[in-house]
């Protein structure tokens, strides 16, 4: 027999059935038995008389124990005075195929208790347990699928780019470092050379979504020492505007998708709506968002060429108070702030790049590219890096390059936001941090 979800239990009312669960509640009262079973889907209550007859089933809910796993045998009933999902399940049979501890290491229930987070994510496998967290990686789901369907209906294709290097990536900063048969090699950052690479052999536009590494000695809320990052580049733009338009368009995209997919579970567990973006993201210079915050919030960040934490919270206020948007641009950095790759604008000498922040914090990096070889050598010396041990990144660009350009997404933080949970390890199916490399 065909596992049954508990999410589809009505289209079976009055027939005789098996289902598996999680046994999540469990009230043995004077006459009768009620147990809330669950699965990855739904709940459902099981419901059984005391006496004689069923003297035997009576027995084994007696000694159950929560979180233990049973399968049983039995017939759904449409009951509406059952607050839960307004039916019940009659068991004539029950197994239990696993037995849970009495006492669990931690409270799944107590979800919001700060102090035992590590302990939580010491037993994620039981902290996962949680409708909401389902709820989240379904969510994550989507959202791929989502992003997989808009670049496949836009003629890209996907790459899975080596996350073992040679030669540590991008500035070479922050990064892992291993022994491999006796030679040091790095785990890689980012995609980015190798998306490139693409871009010199002509795919045109191509996506990845995949795990990247930072040795980052860093607590925060938003930083992972291991992530998923998305990315994409394309082949043949004039600016790095051409990127936005596709990061913008791609989002909206995923915004409906989750909205008409997760509306009623959303709802339901978080109390919030998702909100499909009604206007065009906003796209605001860099020198004139500092201006902004200066101007009219009183904050003056510590980093001239970049924005702090703060300053990322207060320009996504700014833009959801007077643009009405979730999403917010920051373009033309200097180039202080940038990697070497990133084009520079002949007449101002600022990047042509941008940020894009989503309810208060950075959520992509992206750019055009430099892909003239002799510009790219000059901006790569500039940034005090070593042509040598860039040469096989250069290589890619000395036998014709197309303009080109793309941009890093991080999930997780857009996860965090879209969620409105406090951590991106609220948001990771196991999270990697500076003390955290288990379980």
């Amino acid at each position: 027999m065909a596992k049954i979800l508990f999410k589809d239990l009505e289209k079976y009312f009055d027939q005789e059935i098996e289902i598996q669960g999680f046994v999540d509640k469990i009230r043995d009262l004077q006459y009768v038995q009620f147990v809330v079973l669950r699965d990855s889907s739904a709940k459902v209550q099981m419901t059984l008389e005391k006496n004689d007859e069923n003297k035997e089933l009576n027995d084994i809910i007696s000694k159950l124990t929560k979180e233990s796993t049973i399968l049983t045998k039995g017939t759904v009933f449409k009951q509406e005075k059952v607050k839960l999902r307004g039916m019940e399940f009659i068991p004539t049979n029950i197994e239990v195929t696993s037995r849970s501890e009495e006492e669990l290491p931690i409270d799944i229930l107590d979800y919001n208790n700060k102090s035992k987070q590590d302990l939580r994510l010491d037993n994620r496998f039981l902290d996962l347990r949680l409708d909401k967290n389902y709820l989240i990686f379904k969510g994550q789901t989507l959202a791929e699928n989502a992003m997989r369907e808009y670049w496949i209906n836009n003629d890209f294709i996907e790459i899975h780019s080596p996350k073992i290097l040679g030669t540590a990536s991008e500035t070479g900063a922050e990064v892992f470092e291993l022994d491999y048969f006796g030679k040091k090699v790095y785990l890689a950052q980012s995609p980015q050379f190798y998306k490139q690479m693409a871009m010199a052999a002509g795919f045109n536009n191509v996506f990845e979504i995949g795990p990247v590494f930072r040795a980052e000695n860093s607590h925060t809320a938003y930083h992972a020492t291991e992530f998923t990052s998305v990315d994409c580049e394309i082949s043949w733009i004039k600016s790095h505007h051409e990127v936005m338009d596709l990061e913008e368009a791609k989002l909206v995209h995923v915004m409906k998708s989750l909205k008409e997919k997760l509306t009623v579970d959303f709802k339901e567990i978080f109390k919030k709506e998702i909100q499909i973006p009604s206007e065009k993201f906003p796209r605001i210079p860099f020198l004139e968002a500092k201006q902004i915050i200066q101007e009219k919030y009183k904050y003056f960040g510590e980093k001239p060429y970049d924005f702090d934490r703060k300053e990322e919270e207060l320009i996504c206020m700014y833009a959801k108070k007077n643009l009405n948007s979730d999403f917010v641009f920051i373009i033309d950095y200097p180039f202080q702030a940038r990697p070497f790759y990133h084009m520079l604008d002949e007449n101002t000498k600022l990047t042509k790049s941008f940020d894009l922040l989503y309810k208060g914090i950075e959520i992509t990096t992206g750019a055009q590219r430099e892909h003239r070889i002799d510009v790219l050598k000059a901006q790569a010396l500039e940034k005090e890096m070593s042509l040598e041990s860039l040469d096989f990144y250069l290589n890619f660009f000395r036998y014709g390059m197309p303009p080109h350009g793309g941009y890093g997404f991080g999930l997780t933080r857009f996860l965090m936001r879209l969620f409105e949970v406090d951590s991106i390890r609220d948001v990771t199916f196991l999270y990697r941090g500076p003390n955290r490399v288990m379980p």
